[in-house]
């Protein structure tokens, strides 16, 4: 197999569509709501990426979704969750909560207690013939030391070795797609390499990278935490920057390895996405 480099394409945080609704500020990788920009609907079987901001007392009331895998990532506060299967509970910073739709949930996520809750909402598309099954939940909880200069995987296709179908256990949390997502915690200086998990089979394998806003709210130009992005194999030249709020879609066309180096001030939190 060639050893090809990993081509980088930025999704920069200004070109997100965004949204300040008071109560709920909101940033949209992909097509959501009243954001619309064919060249970014999906990629690969992950549909959506929102980082939200849900204001205290405030929240998603109670709304039907079918078919798609759903999951929160928390960053900072607490996320009140409630589903039609029976599940309540709150979420704090480290847990991951999934819900396989399939033939239909209903739920409300809201903030809890006198802070804002921040967190990513990821919606994946299930495999074929997978998005009319039974509905499910589950929910995972990860230190930020497990995350600590290691890409940890956090979110893993149900058929995978080793993936627990427990509605609570340790390892990552199971869904019905070819979807592998990792979450990491970078100290300033540190270099971490990434294998693409997906066999590939002869086609361009997909990834996708986000860096979270941990500094604060920010609309205007990216700033805060920074790494640096590229295959393994290149030199400085070719490789790209991110800081915070940014993305990139991945592409990777051999056997290169992505590199992912914190070049800022700061601890930044990434999540990774590898897409088969």
């Amino acid at each position: 197999m060639s050893n090809n480099p990993v081509q980088i394409i930025p999704r920069l945080s200004t070109d997100r569509g965004h949204a300040d609704h008071g109560w709920l500020k909101t940033f949209h990788t992909f097509s959501f709501a009243n954001y619309h920009d064919p060249r970014h609907s999906s990629y690969g079987a992950l549909r959506v990426i929102n980082e939200d901001r849900v204001a205290s007392g405030t929240g998603f009331g109670t709304h039907s979704h079918q078919n798609f895998e759903i999951f929160s990532y928390v960053v900072g506060g607490q996320l009140e969750h409630q589903d039609s299967m029976g599940n309540m509970e709150v979420l704090s910073r480290g847990a991951l909560q999934s819900t396989s739709a399939g033939t239909g949930i209903a739920h409300s996520e809201k903030a809890h207690g006198p802070e804002e809750v921040h967190f990513l909402q990821i919606w994946a598309s299930p495999r074929p013939g997978d998005g009319n099954k039974k509905p499910a939940y589950f929910t995972r909880n990860f230190c930020d030391e497990e995350k600590r200069n290691r890409f940890l995987l956090v979110v893993a296709p149900d058929n995978s070795p080793s993936v627990s179908l427990r509605r609570e256990d340790k390892g990552p949390a199971p869904i019905r797609s070819n979807l592998w997502m990792y979450a990491s915690l970078i100290d300033p200086g540190v270099s971490l390499v990434h294998e693409h998990v997906g066999k590939g089979q002869g086609q361009l394998k997909k990834g996708y990278i986000h860096l979270i806003q941990t500094s604060g709210y920010n609309t205007r130009k990216s700033s805060g935490n920074t790494v640096r992005i590229g295959s393994k194999s290149a030199d400085g030249d070719s490789k790209v920057e991110l800081r915070e709020g940014d993305g990139a879609y991945l592409i990777y066309e051999g056997s290169d390895k992505l590199e992912v180096t914190n070049v800022g001030q700061g601890i930044a939190e990434v999540l990774l996405f590898d897409l088969d």
